[in-house]
């Protein structure tokens, strides 16, 4: 198949916001938090641009220690924005949040890139980063989503195992949803983005199924870790409801 990327001028960059322009003049029209979606547009703009030089810069240095060192950033990060959603944050939340998708995320890149894929070398930030940002942001997403449903049902006086049922449904709900939907009703971004660079369908989607099978994993995983790890915690919330 053609290898050749289309690749878009700056030009092309700026039609692309067309529709967001259109959303922010109906947001404004109807004083929907337009403010919000203007800040939210720019900033999506600059990070993007901006961790895209990151990233040149990266792949170029073929340091293991830089390589390392985004890893660590990026869970530390996600870990902070897990709890966002949870009432009461502390330090002992923060540990969970960071022990539970640090451990199901590391084990499952490590099985993925090392011996799924077979990356070499093993630190080729080419591979390592992208998978690691799909793997920790999607257990990020889902320990959240486990936290918060977890403390409102514990808040009502569930007990810890049915609020634990309740929570871990509820955050895999995502993750169910693409299972089903994939192929059917969406191509995945990373399946897109292989066939739009050339590569051949049955290709993108071995790596698109392999990109499925790690996140159902990591988010199954780390919304059972924390769960766990926030036990005791959940069954004095349910003894004393609010």
């Amino acid at each position: 198949m053609n290898s050749t990327v289309q690749v878009i001028t700056w030009q092309g960059l700026a039609l692309a916001f067309v529709p967001t322009l259109i959303v922010l003049a109906i947001m404004w029209r109807w004083t929907a938090g337009v403010g919000t979606g203007i800040y939210a547009t720019f900033r999506m703009l600059a990070q993007l641009l901006l961790i895209g030089y990151v990233l040149v810069y990266i792949f170029e240095t073929g340091r293991p220690s830089v390589v390392l060192a985004v890893l660590g950033f990026m869970l530390v990060v996600s870990s902070w924005i897990s709890i966002r959603p949870l009432q009461g944050k502390s330090r002992r939340l923060y540990r969970n949040a960071f022990l539970s998708i640090s451990l199901s995320g590391v084990l499952t890149l490590a099985l993925v890139s090392q011996s799924v894929i077979g990356i070499e070398p093993w630190f080729n930030p080419r591979y390592l980063i992208p998978l690691a940002g799909m793997i920790f942001a999607g257990a990020m997403t889902t320990v959240s989503l486990a936290g918060e449903r977890a403390y409102a049902e514990a808040s009502r006086g569930v007990s810890y195992t049915e609020a634990r049922r309740i929570a871990m449904q509820a955050a895999l709900i995502p993750m169910v949803n693409s299972l089903l939907a994939v192929g059917l009703v969406s191509l995945p971004g990373m399946m897109t983005g292989q066939i739009l660079s050339g590569v051949s369908p049955v290709v993108a989607a071995k790596y698109q199924i392999v990109v499925m099978s790690m996140l159902f994993g990591v988010t199954g995983m780390s919304a059972a870790m924390f769960l766990y790890l926030e036990k005791t915690e959940l069954r004095k919330k349910a003894k004393s409801p609010q």
